[in-house]
């Protein structure tokens, strides 16, 4: 008879365990979603910065970089 309430207690740990484990996942989950909202918005929100920055820089036209200043004598 031991060995009968001995299996019982383990599946009963078992399913607790896995209930907690549940609970665990879906918190995750949970989470997980609202960090990939907020990623996007970061992600356009960046992309919107990127393009001011590009509508607001001078253009140089043919110049691959900006030529230092003449040394002076």
């Amino acid at each position: 008879m031991k060995s009968v309430i001995e299996l019982t207690k383990a599946i009963e740990t078992l399913e607790t365990r896995n209930a907690f484990q549940d609970d665990i996942i879906e918190q995750l989950n949970h989470e997980i979603t609202i960090h990939q909202s907020q990623l996007a918005e970061l992600k356009h929100q960046v992309a919107l910065i990127a393009n001011r920055i590009k509508d607001n820089a001078p253009e140089q036209e043919g110049k691959e970089e900006i030529e230092p200043p003449p040394p002076h004598y």
